[in-house]
């Protein structure tokens, strides 16, 4: 569950490192963001000489969560960390790869370009 001031990993390649949510979007009144939403962030972290800089507003989607989600079949999942992909205005990613696992609740989302540049879906 991400809400304001959350402090997230960056899963791809834009040069970001660290990102704090501002705010969820979408949920209507619920502050509360999971797998598969957007969110409005800023950049904490990030490297040197890379597109994205720090201080920037981006717009991003959350692919892990500490919080275990559940699922249609029983089967709950958790990840070790809180980590977000940056998206352009299309949904696009604008990293060219995406590290680490993604859930499988994105394709749902369709976010099917996150899904498909990801190693590993589970």
């Amino acid at each position: 569950m991400i809400q304001q001031q959350t402090y997230l990993n960056v899963a791809d390649n834009s040069g970001a490192r660290k990102l704090m949510c501002l705010r969820v979007l979408g949920t209507g009144n619920c502050t509360y963001g999971k797998i598969g939403d957007k969110i409005i962030a800023v950049v904490k972290d990030a490297l040197p000489n890379m597109p994205v800089k720090r201080s920037e507003i981006v717009t991003a989607v959350i692919v892990r969560t500490r919080q275990p989600v559940s699922r249609a079949s029983g089967m709950t999942i958790r990840f070790d960390d809180n980590a977000a992909v940056i998206i352009n205005d299309d949904g696009n990613p604008k990293g060219t790869r995406v590290f680490g696992p993604v859930a499988r609740e994105l394709r749902d989302k369709s976010f099917t370009k996150i899904v498909s540049l990801a190693p590993e879906v589970l």
